[in-house]
């Protein structure tokens, strides 16, 4: 019976895993998603990981040599549970796959969580700190929010990761 278990990696070391798993054979899967990134004020997008240091390989504990998964190159350890591996619910991983694009990334959330009047925080920018009202999506990154500044009622465009609901 062929299931899939965790294998934890080195430090950035997943792909190096992953590559050196399927010279060996082996069914491996490592999702991936594009994550913002900021540095020295500029905005890109990475391909990164969806679990930074696992990825996800397919084993038959009677017929697959996994004990020599742990001495691959990139490979940290095998996630066991006493002597056999951990076995990853095969429905989670189907999960997974579902959501991957045509690229093969997954994707994280489809649309916005938040409705109109919902007390939002906002927690970057010069903004930060700043409580308001959710007033609506405006493209696929940003959102506006309505904010009490000086007095004045203010509608605001923020990117929809720099906005948290309030407790």
């Amino acid at each position: 019976m062929t299931y899939w278990c965790a294998v934890q990696t080195h430090v950035r070391s997943e792909d190096k895993a992953a590559f050196h798993l399927k010279r060996q054979g082996y069914d491996v899967f490592l999702p991936k998603h594009l994550k913002r990134r900021k540095h020295a004020r500029r905005i890109d997008w990475v391909l990164t990981p969806l679990f930074p240091r696992y990825l996800f390989v397919a084993i038959n504990p009677d017929t697959t040599p996994w004990w020599a998964i742990r001495s691959t190159v990139g490979v940290g350890s095998l996630i066991c549970f006493g002597d056999t591996p951990a076995v990853v619910p095969t429905n989670i991983i189907t999960e997974i796959q579902a959501r991957q694009d045509e690229k093969g990334l997954v994707k994280l959330h489809s649309g916005c969580a938040f409705k109109p009047g919902d007390r939002v925080k906002i927690i970057d920018g010069p903004l930060n700190d700043i409580e308001g009202l959710f007033e609506c999506p405006t493209d696929e990154d940003r959102v506006t929010v309505l904010l009490n500044l000086m007095g004045r009622e203010v509608k605001v465009r923020v990117p929809l990761e720099a906005v948290y609901a309030c407790a």
